[in-house]
């Protein structure tokens, strides 16, 4: 090329982008997280997990408690409330929260807004499970505790009454709450499998 030549611009040799149709190329895909796939598994894991505490709670430890005497009742449930007070169920309680929350707006920044929504559902129900454990449950649990040591405990029919009823209730709230949110959590999973493809 000659001094005296100027240099053509790219805009006039590079030819602009079209779709198959013709028109302008569609723009870029939402950004996908690799994070999202595995966060969602793992809400899923920690949400089942939940749920099958609760049942187990349900159609095993109630039942079986329901079968003895006013004092085994009371002491058994006074040591499993202590029992259940560890670093293990306390990371998969709080964890189902915040991994189930975090997956749906993952999954909302990817791009695939029907996982979204059905993380989105999930979390709320476990909102609602979470609602219910610290209305109802735990305060329960405390007044269980607050009775005392059985060997000063006059009336253990007294205690077990204010206790049962209501807790096995709520309980089996709680399960199907969760239960639900298993089954929003598998759908987001079948979902975000699909959008993975």
């Amino acid at each position: 090329m000659s001094s005296h030549q100027t240099p053509t611009p790219a805009s006039y040799t590079t030819p602009p982008a079209y779709g198959a149709l013709g028109g302008p190329a569609p723009a870029a895909p939402a950004t996908r997280s690799k994070a999202a796939g595995p966060v969602l598994v793992g809400a899923t894991i920690a949400m089942g997990l939940m749920a099958g505490l609760f049942f187990a709670f349900d159609v095993s430890v109630m039942p079986g408690l329901a079968a003895g005497d006013d004092r085994t009742y009371v002491t058994a449930m006074q040591n499993i409330n202590k029992s259940i007070e560890n670093g293990l169920f306390g990371l998969v309680f709080v964890g189902a929260f915040v991994a189930t929350g975090v997956a749906a707006w993952l999954q909302h920044k990817a791009g695939r807004r029907q996982a979204a929504l059905w993380a989105a559902a999930a979390t709320v129900l476990y909102v609602a499970a979470l609602m219910v454990t610290m209305g109802v449950n735990i305060p329960l649990n405390n007044e269980l505790a607050q009775a005392g040591d059985p060997s000063q405990i006059h009336d253990f029919a007294a205690v077990r009454t204010k206790f049962e009823g209501t807790w096995v209730a709520t309980n089996m709230l709680r399960t199907l709450l969760c239960t639900a949110g298993l089954v929003s959590l598998t759908r987001a999973l079948v979902l975000h499998g699909r959008g993975s493809r």
